[in-house]
């Protein structure tokens, strides 16, 4: 396996001509799995759930550049598209750096890009291929969408701010009307290892409804184990409360667990409640920088009162150069 992932390090490619001239990287990342439903929920299945094509470079010292497609799998909701897997565009930005004038790590970008709260917090939780963090698992955020961000890190690496101004769509939907979206996320460091992060996003679906979510979060970072819990607020056409707690203890040569609980009262004028745990151990295979290869086996149980139980057991694999 290191031999494999040592191979995928050298597809990734750069251009220079010149110390200053452009310099492209190229790279990709990888998400399949095998998922057997106990309850016959859903049939068993090996899939790609997700192929992401990176490429990355530097124009000058002062600008460089992000062009990502994505090719995911539609999932139902009556679209013409369900089980296809589309070719679209997630990540198209440019991005104007300020180490000269700020912190280093301070940048400007305009397009297509990560917004700031599910970028951050996936840094920390590298489960994204099991599947999605909560708040983006029940539809409140979306990883990337269109628009104008700037990005601020605190001095003597004691947090960073990170706000921006998008469509409110996101990136696989077209914008639907003149309204916007503001979205902040602040993180300080709170003792080593420990960040506190408060998060709003202030958006309209039309002009008289309101659609914001607000988050408080805590990330932990650890030689022995990584964990986060996050408390969420969302106000659409009703109120949305919930969080969700997880923890990945490492248990020594490359092995680690995955321990996560998810709850959410999708309307607060209703005691109904939906809930999800995920259970799993994984393998993390060394290889060259830059590069990240694991498999992991869970369990993944989600109940509503609305639907039949959901338990499913997989296996997924992350592949990524």
């Amino acid at each position: 396996m290191r031999t494999l992932c040592f191979l995928i390090c050298t597809l990734t490619a750069s251009v220079a001509v010149a110390d200053d001239a452009v310099v492209i990287k190229f790279g990709g990342t990888i998400f399949g799995d095998y998922s057997y439903t106990a309850n016959g929920v859903r049939p068993s299945s090996f899939q790609i759930t997700r192929a992401y094509l990176n490429v990355t470079g530097t124009i000058t010292p002062l600008i460089s550049f992000r062009i990502t497609p994505d090719i995911a799998r539609e999932s139902g909701n009556g679209s013409s598209l369900a089980g296809s897997q589309p070719f679209r565009l997630k990540y198209a930005y440019g991005q104007l750096n300020l180490d000269q004038w700020a912190t280093k790590g301070s940048w400007v970008r305009l397009g297509a890009q990560q917004t700031p709260y599910l970028d951050f917090t996936e840094s920390s939780y590298r489960y994204r291929f099991q599947g999605t963090i909560f708040s983006e698992r029940e539809g409140f955020l979306t990883s990337s969408d269109n628009g104008v961000s700037v990005h601020y890190n605190l001095p003597g690496e004691r947090g960073d701010v990170h706000a921006g101004y998008y469509n409110g769509e996101g990136y696989a939907k077209a914008e639907t009307n003149a309204e916007k979206a503001f979205q902040v996320r602040a993180s300080v460091q709170a003792m080593k290892g420990l960040k506190l992060t408060g998060f709003a996003n202030l958006d309209h679906s039309n002009a008289t409804t309101e659609r914001s979510r607000f988050i408080a979060g805590a990330t932990y970072e650890h030689a022995h184990a990584n964990a986060g819990i996050e408390y969420l607020v969302a106000h659409d056409a009703v109120d949305a409360r919930g969080w969700s707690a997880w923890v990945t203890p490492r248990l020594g040569n490359g092995f680690e667990a995955l321990l996560r609980y998810d709850t959410l009262q999708p309307n607060t004028t209703l005691s109904a409640t939906r809930t999800r745990d995920i259970v799993g151990i994984s393998y993390w295979m060394r290889g060259p920088k830059g590069t990240a290869a694991a498999i992991l086996l869970d369990r993944d149980h989600a109940q509503d009162p609305a639907r039949v139980d959901d338990t499913r057991f997989g296996v997924h694999v992350l592949l990524a150069f």
